[in-house]
């Protein structure tokens, strides 16, 4: 009975520990799924699922010509990718694929076999799914619980999605080394060439790099890049994708090499520029890994051909400089540099040998497209923007604000103005002249009792040259660039009345309130002055610059799109007498480097004090374009070579050629209320029907002279 007791006694208490031992591994069980099953995100998540992509920048054309990616990726449907490809990885990578529900325990088996005659647990068993769970969801690291979720993940990827969306997914995300992930970026990266070009060799050496893009990089290993890319056409041959005579022909193709990168691709301070634009506005995540689709205004032909004519012509004036200098050294011969400072006669290259810099701006006069701009000489040296970033003076460019204050006036081409000598003297308030005085030395004299006065500041500008010609017309004026005639018209039009000219046309920058500032002593940037002057050229009205004429997103919706706005700023016949007065400076003046072109020009060149900025501004009906020239620093070489704005109107004239060999050669068109009459270019005055020099002029109807 006591036997009996007991025994009853130990089964229950072993039923006990059993059913105990049960429910603790149950429960453990279902914590551990809790927390397998917590750290899975949701498969439905690949529908909408969106790699890091490239932003791809267009020129105007639709010419790609820049990607801004971290990962080279691009997104391509299943039906745009070669059908060897897709074979060669189903073959290499997954043979069943069409066949299991996302877990191959035929390659299981198969790994555990291989792993356990070699001891070592290197054998891969991962189907494509697998590959695709964990490239998209979960980390590399070698964990069982990371294999327990890709395998169940895997389950309800094939659960949730067809084998063909599987095998466009997985083809658009594998990492296939040098940066490419997807297919597509890596038959750009490996072959510079579309998918669909794609040979069978070509082919293969792309699936040949899955296990390991490093190993089987074919620009750092060929020959085990070659190895590899044959056994891949092997195993093809093997399970019938292709034939023996197909797998000979591949095996011959020749192994691709690493093209070298342009040191100076065109269009790179344009790039930056716009990216300056973007990023803040999208942001770095969208720009940079977002997939926009970006489309602009330059036109990547003339941007290249500008900068090559740039380049050359200003590394022809440096030689120029170099030679004035005494420097005997030929710039493209790095020898014969190395040469000079070991023998000491170049101690300094840098300093003895100084580098002209420059930039170049293109746009559309109407629309203010910007088709063309170079921010300087070599992005790799300075991705400093001379054309948008960088202040300098404008010199004598700056004087049609002055020309269009006068016509605003009444003044017209034919009025005569002071060619004269003009002292001018800060009463510590304001500025005055002593415009009794018609001579130099008249104005010396009269200035020395203010010279050594701490109260008052004295000023007496000269013409270029120090010749004046008493009275002059106003086109005459601005013909010859006339510093006396622009510091007589600014006192008596008033500074105020030229800021404000040159803040309608479209001047941003500040504009010291001075007599000098007609001379263009302000700072301003190349950019803002070319939008500016091409408001005259557009019959009064500004359009700011522009850069970008729309921007979409990875699926083709449109972010932003360019509206042009336009300000009437100035009346279309003052304009016109502006603008057919700057004619003249190309025809006649400082910039007749430019008449070479055969077409209507209006332009004006600009040279500051002691030659530190040299400028040319030229336009057309349709195009205006502004050059510039000289040192970062900011100094003048004048000991090397005297440069002035005629230098920089000459290789503003050689890219225009180019740029405009295609653009019908128009006259700016005169609108209603301008007439024309024959002048004399000396008065002013109507000519007589004789007179052997007289000149065809334009004026506002009712302004013409009266009088012979």
């Amino acid at each position: 009975m006591k036997k009996s007791f007991k025994k009853i006694i130990f089964t229950k208490l072993f039923l006990f520990s059993v059913l105990g031992a049960l429910f603790v591994f149950i429960l453990g069980g279902a914590i551990f799924m809790r927390y397998i099953f917590a750290g899975l995100p949701p498969v439905y998540e690949l529908e909408e699922y969106t790699p890091s992509l490239t932003s791809k920048v267009y020129d105007r054309n639709q010419k790609l010509i820049h990607e801004f990616s971290i990962e080279k990726r691009s997104m391509v449907p299943l039906a745009d990718i070669p059908v060897d490809l897709q074979n060669a990885v189903v073959a290499m990578e997954d043979r069943e694929f069409f066949e299991h529900a996302g877990l191959s325990f035929k390659g299981i088996f198969r790994a555990l076999l291989h792993d356990a005659a070699t001891g070592r647990a290197k054998q891969g068993a991962s189907t494509l799914t697998q590959q695709l769970s964990r490239g998209v969801f979960l980390s590399q690291e070698k964990k069982l619980i990371r294999k327990i979720r890709e395998a169940i993940l895997a389950v309800q990827i094939e659960h949730q999605f067809s084998k063909p969306e599987i095998l466009q997914l997985y083809l658009n995300q594998i990492y296939l080394g040098e940066g490419a992930y997807g297919v597509k970026a890596a038959a750009k990266r490996y072959f510079n060439k579309d998918l669909d070009t794609l040979t069978t060799g070509e082919a293969a050496l792309i699936v040949g790099l899955i296990p390991a893009p490093g190993r089987y990089n074919p620009f750092a290993n060929p020959k085990l890049a070659e190895q590899r890319r044959n056994l891949v056409l092997q195993v093809m041959k093997e399970q019938g994708y292709i034939k023996q005579e197909e797998l000979e022909e591949a095996k011959k193709e020749p192994m691709p090499t690493r093209q070298t990168a342009a040191e100076n691709k065109p269009g790179l301070y344009f790039i930056e520029h716009i990216r300056r634009i973007l990023e803040p506005k999208y942001g770095t995540e969208t720009l940079w890994k977002g997939g926009l689709n970006i489309y602009t205004t330059v036109d990547i032909d003339q941007q290249t051909l500008a900068e090559n004519i740039m380049n050359e012509r200003l590394q022809k004036l440096d030689e120029q400089v170099a030679k004035g200098l005494g420097i005997e050294i030929d710039p493209n011969d790095a020898e014969a540099e190395t040469a000079a400072e070991e023998d000491g006669t170049l101690t300094d290259p840098q300093a003895d040998y100084p580098r002209l810099q420059g930039a170049f701006m293109v746009r559309d006069v109407k629309t203010g497209a910007v088709r063309v701009l170079i921010g300087g000489r070599g992005f790799d040296e300075s991705k400093f923007n001379r054309a948008t970033q960088a202040k300098r003076q404008p010199g004598s460019s700056f004087k049609p604000y002055v020309w269009m204050a006068a016509l605003q006036k009444k003044y017209t081409p034919a009025t005569l103005v002071k060619d004269l000598p003009t002292m001018f003297y800060n009463d510590g308030r304001n500025w005055r002249t002593f415009n009794e005085m018609s001579d130099l030395y008249s104005l010396d004299l009269a200035s020395q009792p203010f010279i050594s006065s701490k109260d008052f500041n004295v000023w007496v500008p000269k013409n270029y040259g120090g010749r004046n010609d008493g009275w002059i017309t106003l086109r005459k004026g601005l013909e010859k660039s006339k510093n006396l005639v622009a510091v007589n018209l600014i006192d008596a039009v008033g500074v105020p009345e030229v800021v404000r000219v040159a803040r309608k046309a479209g001047i941003t920058s500040a504009l010291p309130r001075v007599p000098a500032l007609a001379l263009g002593v302000s700072v301003l940037t190349m950019d803002e002055h070319l939008a500016a002057l091409s408001t005259f050229a557009n019959a009064g009205i500004h359009t700011d610059n522009y850069y970008v004429e729309r921007v979409e997103d990875a699926n083709g919706r449109v972010l932003e799109k360019h509206v042009s706005v336009e300000d009437a700023a100035f009346s279309p016949q003052n304009s016109y007498l502006l603008i057919n007065m700057m004619k003249g400076v190309v025809q006649r003046g400082s910039g007749t480097a430019a008449a070479r072109l055969g077409r209507p020009i209006a332009g004006k060149t600009g040279t500051t004090q002691s030659h530190r900025d040299m400028w040319f501004v030229g336009m057309t009906p349709r195009t205006a374009a502004a050059a510039w020239m000289g040192y970062d620093d900011d100094t003048s070489h004048e000991k090397g070579a005297r440069f002035t704005g005629s230098t920089a109107a000459r290789w503003w004239t050689d890219i225009m050629e180019q740029v405009l060999k295609n653009e019908a050669k128009d006259d700016f068109a005169v609108p209603e209320g301008i007439s024309f009459a024959y002048i004399n270019p000396a008065t002013g005055k109507l000519a007589m029907p004789t007179e052997r020099n007289k000149f065809w002029e334009a004026f506002i109807k009712g302004t013409e002279p009266k009088s012979y």
